[in-house]
């Protein structure tokens, strides 16, 4: 087990090198001059951007400019936003946490209600119940995200007054309620879908007819064996999901103005502030390598079957 766990952290040190220096580089081929926006409509005398782009090393090529970022990145130093002169790092200090809470409601959210439709679904496949978690899925499949957000806020908040339409600074749990199931929502609908398949193979597999036999406690069979063996594929998809629901944050944050990692994206890429979309991404990239390892080492408790050289 500790040789597979060296290997797989070695493993991400490529991938985390190429994910950040491709942001980076998409960051540095954006078309116009971030230093001379700051100026808007007013003249600037060109030796003063050419000081200031010095200062914050923005004349340097390309891949000396990467380096620095590496070098200052081991050091907690994210960079400098070119327009406040805030560090990155306060910025993701006071974002992150409020995104992590959202994240957290909203796998939580996944998990368990996804979950217990797809065993409720799986038990008894091809009939009425089945066929309506198929049909509500693929709803829930089909309506992009930033729709569900809008319709949510119109039923919700401005029809029945339920929750308010916008987060309020504080981001307190009950306020993060709907824009947690919205942005939960479509992962939700592959889980119940992954569970379901799962369960309804695994229910006619030779295991499970074996354990009958024996006249074991039908709690233990389905509670025990199969979900068991079930929940692996599902297991996966939720430790890729992980990651793929602090980058979906953008547009839900958006919608309902939740001052989180995702708002300060939108907002970076708009004052075209590259240090600070490269720092959040690359906390992001951190988030979702250390969610891989973790899914993979649930395999061996999962499946006692599986061994890691």
């Amino acid at each position: 087990m500790g040789r597979y766990v060296a290997r797989r952290l070695l493993q991400m040190i490529p991938v985390f090198l190429g994910s950040t220096l491709l942001v980076f580089s998409m960051m540095y081929a954006l078309p116009g001059d971030p230093v001379r926006a700051l100026a808007g409509e007013q003249t600037v005398d060109p030796t003063q951007i050419a000081a200031m782009k010095k200062n914050l090393g923005l004349d340097l090529p390309l891949w000396h400019q990467y380096w620095n970022y590496l070098i200052g990145l081991f050091q907690g130093d994210f960079g400098t936003q070119i327009a406040s002169g805030r560090p990155v790092a306060d910025i993701i200090s006071e974002a992150f946490p409020i995104t992590v809470r959202l994240t957290l409601f909203a796998f939580t959210f996944t998990v368990l209600v996804g979950i217990s439709m797809g065993v409720f679904a799986g038990l008894k496949a091809d009939q009425l119940r089945d066929r309506g978690l198929l049909i509500l899925t693929l709803l829930l499949i089909s309506v992009p995200s930033f729709v569900l957000g809008f319709l949510g806020q119109y039923f919700f908040a401005f029809q029945l007054g339920w929750v308010d339409p916008n987060v309020s600074a504080e981001a307190n749990w009950d306020e993060l309620f709907l824009p947690a199931v919205v942005l939960g929502s479509l992962s939700l609908a592959y889980v119940a879908r992954l569970t379901r398949t799962s369960v309804a193979e695994n229910l006619r597999a030779d295991y499970m007819r074996t354990a009958v036999a024996k006249g074991l406690p039908r709690r233990r069979i389905i509670g025990v064996h199969l979900m068991r063996n079930s929940m692996i594929p599902v297991v996966t998809f939720l430790g890729t999901d992980l990651g793929a629901l602090l980058g979906g944050a953008v547009v839900t944050e958006g919608i309902f103005n939740v001052k989180g990692v995702g708002w300060n994206v939108f907002d970076a890429l708009k004052h075209r502030e590259g240090a600070t979309v490269v720092g959040i991404v690359t906390l992001i990239v951190v988030v979702y390598l250390v969610a891989s390892l973790l899914v993979d080492l649930l395999y061996a408790v999962l499946d006692p079957r599986i061994r890691y050289a």
